[in-house]
């Protein structure tokens, strides 16, 4: 036993000992230690592994003279090798475990990389080395030309529209000659770019012919072409919309007939032209988009108009009027961003006023019309700069004949005009109420007759939003054009019972806001910043609006 002992540990004290051992196989032991055989196998330090495979054409005929680069793991340099007249390759001394790219190249044919991981143990290591084996490998010759004719969706070639074609796969790998212990992975494909003539001919060469891309994945080899929006004007608004479709190589072989694009509108030609944001959100006219806060223009700021589609530059037109639509007021408006948007600089407005807008513009795309009318407060969202008050009041003479004319009559109209535009937020049916500060029914005191002032009820006021002018002059008065009531008004009226009395329109009337509450009326009203009216305004003296004819 001890005999067998010792002649068992000499060999390994010898390589221990020894200063001039060497391993000029490479297989991890030192030569003249121990042959390896069969029977006894001794595991090297840092097992190697071997990267082979071989690179054919599409019709699997060998191509010799492929470049083939391999990079190991993160290492920046590759190194680089040739496949010989069989197409084939091999890489030695490669470690084993590691992860290995390759790139194959040749001129005339398509790119292709592939990744694998090269076996840390198969077989016998190291008599039978780990081996990453790619292939075979197809590349995609690059004698292929496709044309396209490209026209713009009013029918007329779509001169110097750019174009990108992307053949996919341009080449391929056998995944299943890939160990079962590697994850093999492969990438090719040919992108190229051509620009259309005069004759919006596109014109694609440099590719994989379709009969090629035809054998690839038997069959499922695809052509994608991409054509880019047109901006002919370089204004940065695309005049038509762009385009993408693929067709496989079996396709283009079964037709290959140069296929015909024809460009969309830059937006779909089934939707009317709209008018998609503003800060006039009436200009919309959805039912959202009508309160006040939405249509608050500060003095001085433009309106700003963005469509859903490019109008027609001289198509756009806009009319301004006033609240009751009687003048016709300044402004201007000009077309942007290709037609996609339009500024409207009204002339001069006034803080806390009502102003109305009718606007028409046609569409540059298929010619639908859009036509609005809407309205919006002169102001800022912050509030106004003064209290809600009366502006002024006036009744309407209906008398043309002494001693009836010159005073306030039994069923002539009062008209009380606020400075902003108001609305009724009250719930419960009540009306705001007028009251005149003198004895209406000759009592001899104030506040005991209906109307009075210091009186609970007085003479309802009662909303009077106009839509055409007042008429108080011959002949009447139209409208500007046709406006749309906001719900918001500052014209109220009141129709005056009786009795006859000419004192009254050199007297004091009293809109009682504050009244509301003890006559039990649920809510109040609020002005156009949607502030609450609660408290009381008054007015000295009633003027007269003409009689009509």
């Amino acid at each position: 036993m001890k005999k067998h002992l010792v002649m068992a540990v000499v060999p390994f004290l010898a390589f221990g000992c020894g200063d001039d051992l060497v391993d000029a196989d490479g297989d991890g032991i030192a030569d003249g230690v121990r042959e390896p055989d069969s029977v006894t196998v001794v595991t090297p330090a840092n097992p190697k592994g071997t990267v082979s495979g071989q690179v054919l054409s599409t019709d699997l005929r060998p191509l010799g003279g492929v470049t083939v680069e391999m990079t190991i793991g993160s290492s920046a340099e590759a190194v680089s090798a040739s496949t010989d007249d069989k197409g084939n390759f091999t890489y030695t001394n490669v470690p084993a475990g590691s992860n290995v790219l390759l790139t194959f190249s040749m001129a005339g044919y398509a790119t292709l990389r592939a990744t694998a991981q090269v076996p840390s143990s198969a077989g016998n290591v190291p008599i039978n080395n780990g081996n990453a084996s790619f292939g075979p490998i197809t590349l995609a010759r690059l004698n292929g030309t496709l044309n396209f004719l490209v026209v713009t969706p009013q029918g007329r070639p779509a001169a110097g529209a750019r174009a990108t074609l992307e053949a996919t796969p341009a080449g391929s790998i056998s995944a299943g000659d890939v160990p079962s212990t590697s994850t093999g992975t492969a990438v090719s494909s040919v992108v190229v770019e051509a620009t259309a003539n005069e004759q919006g001919l596109v014109t694609f060469t440099g590719i994989p012919s379709a009969s090629e891309m035809a054998r690839l994945r038997n069959g499922s080899g695809q052509f994608k072409l991409w054509v880019s929006p047109m901006d002919s004007n370089g204004d940065g608004i695309p005049e038509t919309g762009g385009y993408v479709s693929s067709y496989t190589g079996t396709e283009m072989v079964n037709n290959s007939t140069t296929r015909l694009i024809s460009l969309p509108y830059s937006r779909p030609q089934n939707v009317p032209l709209s008018i998609e944001s503003s800060n006039v959100a009436s200009l919309r006219g959805a039912a959202a988009d009508m309160h006040p806060l939405r249509n608050l223009v500060r003095v001085g700021e433009p309106i700003h108009v963005y469509f859903n589609q490019p109008i027609q530059q001289g198509s756009l037109l806009v009319r301004m009027t006033n609240e009751d639509a009687r003048e016709s007021l300044g402004v201007t408006a000009t077309v942007n961003n290709g037609g996609y948007s339009a500024t409207i600089n009204p002339g001069v407005t006034v803080d806390g006023e009502e102003y109305n807008l009718d606007l028409r513009a046609v569409s540059a795309e298929g010619g639908s019309l859009y036509s609005a009318v809407g309205y919006f407060f002169a102001g800022a969202a912050t509030g106004p700069a003064q209290a809600t008050a009366i502006a002024e009041s006036r009744y309407h003479e209906t008398s043309t004949t002494l001693p009836t004319s010159g005073q306030l009559n039994l069923g002539e109209n009062v008209y009380v005009y606020f400075t902003h535009p108001i609305a009724s937020k009250v719930t419960s049916g009540h009306r705001v109420q007028v009251f005149f500060n003198i004895d209406l029914n000759n009592s001899g005191m104030l506040g005991d007759a209906v109307g009075e002032k210091g009186f609970l009820t007085g003479f309802d006021l009662t909303e009077d939003e106009p839509v055409a002018p007042l008429h108080t002059t011959t002949p009447i008065e139209n409208p500007v054009f046709p406006v749309t009531k906001s719900g918001y008004t500052s014209r109220f009226r009141f129709a005056y019972p009786g009795p006859n009395n000419p004192n009254l329109l050199g007297t004091e009337i009293t809109v009682g806001f504050s009244n509301l509450a003890r006559r039990g009326a649920v809510g109040t009203y609020e002005n156009i910043w949607g502030q609450p009216l609660t408290t009381d305004v008054a007015m000295m003296g009633i003027g007269v609006h003409p009689a009509a004819p």
